[in-house]
């Protein structure tokens, strides 16, 4: 089974033994960050840093002239990834007989909305999420459509994995997050994603809805939540606190906005991509659900790219969906972390792995080869012995 790891640029860049390193665990693919979003990131076996604090988002290559002119557009990154450090990367991880695809980090950009905060997911309340760029607006998507392309098609690149091309909501792990102190449950989570932005409200107005009456009706279902209310139940609780007939008007505006999203950046990378480069999504086949694995219908995302990547380490249970449109061909890779410090659990990767591929699983991915411990990566390496 062809498994691949994620990797960063500053983790091979200044370190002549990452490369092989990498290959060495038995991957034969590294999926290496191209665009991506702020972070710290630990680098436990690097021989000139420990630490690598990436301020904001950014693209980790040259960005071309299609940006000249142009409002929204992707930052250049500091210190951490200078000059072309995805392409430098990508030339080590090639030299140790590894296939490179793209890692693209979409629509999740804390400094575009920050600076640009029109840009961003308003809440029911007026709160806005600068993590969050509203993928309805016609800005946003256009920057996120050229962004997929010029990201995704590296040159060395066989192919891509776009993250969070969908929407983004207000479950996201923040600088120094104080957002726990109720628990708002699946439904109280979507109500409080809702965007209310310009370009929402209209299309709430096209499914039928007021917009003024719809933001009513969900602070007056959310209210209850915050003194304590249950709001679990899934796609149900959503129903329950908001109604079966404003619930699947807000889901049919946001449905298709992320699906008209999907088929146009998709789109965007073929056109720009060779032939043979392989397109996948990180994935969550419940439409309504919000993050960097985007709420997708799976036969819709199966028609559009060649495959998803599907997280798993919590069990492999959302392959299912994805597994049962029997689309010959298609990538399902199972996501494991293996990083024990970050809640995963690499001693039991190779038990983990036979169920996901019980559950349909083609291929599996890997977070993080950078991150990882001396020790994680030796469980690591005697799973994939094993599979």
């Amino acid at each position: 089974m062809k498994a691949s790891a994620f990797v960063y640029p500053w983790d091979v860049n200044g370190d002549p033994e990452a490369a092989d390193r990498i290959a060495a665990l038995g991957v034969r693919q590294a999926t290496l960050a191209s665009a991506y979003h702020s972070t710290r990131a630990l680098t436990p076996r690097h021989p000139r840093h420990r630490i690598v604090t990436a301020r904001h988002a950014a693209v980790l290559y040259p960005a071309d002239a299609r940006w000249e002119g142009r409002t929204l557009r992707p930052y250049p990154a500091g210190d951490w990834a200078p000059g072309d450090a995805f392409g430098e990367a990508a030339e080590a991880l090639t030299g140790a007989g590894l296939d490179v695809h793209t890692w693209v980090v979409l629509a999740h950009n804390s400094r575009l909305g920050e600076e640009h905060p029109e840009t961003s997911v308003v809440n029911v309340y007026g709160d806005r999420y600068p993590w969050a760029p509203c993928i309805a607006q016609p800005g946003t998507r256009a920057y996120l459509v050229d962004l997929a392309a010029e990201a995704a098609v590296r040159p060395g690149a066989r192919g891509t994995e776009l993250e969070s091309l969908g929407w983004y909501g207000l479950a996201h792990l923040h600088a120094h997050d104080k957002i726990a102190g109720v628990g708002l449950g699946d439904a109280g989570q979507y109500l409080m994603s809702l965007c209310f932005c310009e370009s929402c409200r209209q299309g709430y107005g096209d499914h039928g809805l007021d917009a003024g009456e719809l933001a009513a009706a969900v602070r007056a279902a959310v209210e209850p939540v915050w003194r304590g209310a249950p709001s679990d139940g899934g796609w149900a609780g959503v129903e329950k606190l908001l109604g079966e007939s404003r619930s699947a008007a807000t889901r049919a505006w946001r449905d298709e906005t992320a699906r008209t999203l999907q088929e146009t950046a998709v789109a965007a990378v073929r056109a720009a991509a060779p032939d043979g480069f392989q397109v996948l999504l990180h994935a969550d086949p419940v439409s309504y659900h919000c993050g960097a694995n985007a709420g997708v219908d799976p036969a819709h995302v199966l028609s559009v790219a060649d495959g998803v990547v599907v997280p798993c380490t919590g069990g492999a249970g959302l392959l299912t969906p994805f597994a049962e449109q029997g689309r010959e061909g298609a990538v399902l890779a199972a996501n494991f972390t293996v990083v024990a410090g970050m809640g995963g659990s690499p001693g039991t990767l190779e038990q983990d792995a036979r169920r996901a591929v019980e559950q349909g699983a083609t291929q599996l991915r890997l977070y993080h080869a950078g991150l990882a411990s001396d020790g994680d990566l030796e469980a690591v390496r005697a799973a994939l012995a094993r599979l």
